[in-house]
């Protein structure tokens, strides 16, 4: 069962003025609400999915600082998703903690060699499943400054500082241009649809059309001058972040 905790006012749990998001996927609908409801009183930014394809796209779309995984899920199940996230660079440094009814050693030997960096047995108290998500992410914020430093080529994007280099030469891009990038470069190459740079860049549900990110990608490609060819327009689908020697595409948005 899960134990209800009661406080006056939730702690800090933001990075900057962003509150620490966490994915939970769960096919159990009353658990699933029970957790977010509980999480948010916690000062937690929460989305909630209930099958592995859901999880993996939501994933891409919007990569969460901490994902709570069932292991029964329907479509695609929590080992599945487990083993996808890890060999993809792109999200296996994203904390995992599996969530099962599995109480077997064997079974929880099994969560950890699929990925999980932690292991909570149903049913649960959920002070324990705080403390463990607590734990969890300040040992992921030892690594945070590592992975602000984002580079690719002659090109470096620091979040922390929120500035973009060319050959260590700053380039003045908007706080747009600047989140438009930061989304293609922490994709790894994977090709971006319009779509989802609206959602990462401009937020999610704002009403414009493809062609207001177009104007973004080539406002961004000037002023980033020879290293623009690591933008790749991908005709018909989106763009990419890969070095230029990998798409003869042209340039143009």
């Amino acid at each position: 069962m899960l134990a209800n905790v009661h406080r006056a006012a939730p702690p800090n749990r933001t990075v900057g003025n962003q509150a620490r998001s966490i994915l939970i996927v769960e096919d159990e609908i009353d658990l699933a609400e029970t957790l977010s409801f509980q999480l948010q009183r916690e000062g937690f930014a929460c989305r909630r999915v209930e099958d592995g394809q859901s999880a993996l796209s939501e994933i891409a779309r919007h990569p969460p600082d901490l994902i709570l995984l069932d292991r029964m899920l329907p479509r695609m199940s929590g080992d599945d998703v487990a083993t996808r996230l890890k060999r993809d660079p792109a999200t296996s440094f994203i904390p995992v903690i599996m969530l099962t009814a599995k109480g077997e050693d064997a079974d929880e030997l099994v969560g950890f060699a699929l990925g999980a960096d932690d292991y909570v047995r149903k049913p649960f108290s959920i002070k324990l499943l705080l403390a463990r998500i607590n734990a969890m992410l300040r040992r992921e914020e030892g690594a945070i400054r590592d992975r602000e430093l984002l580079t690719g080529g002659p090109i470096t994007l620091d979040r922390g500082r929120h500035e973009v280099t060319v050959d260590g030469a700053p380039v003045p891009v908007t706080a747009t241009e600047f989140r438009v990038l930061r989304e293609l470069m922490n994709a790894r190459g994977r090709v971006l649809e319009r779509e989802q740079l609206i959602d990462s860049a401009l937020g999610v549900g704002v009403a414009v059309t493809y062609r207001t990110i177009d104007v973004h990608i080539t406002a961004l490609r000037r002023k980033l001058g020879a290293a623009a060819a690591w933008i790749h327009t991908v005709r018909g689908v989106g763009y990419a972040f890969r070095p230029p020697e990998e798409d003869a595409a042209p340039a143009d948005a």
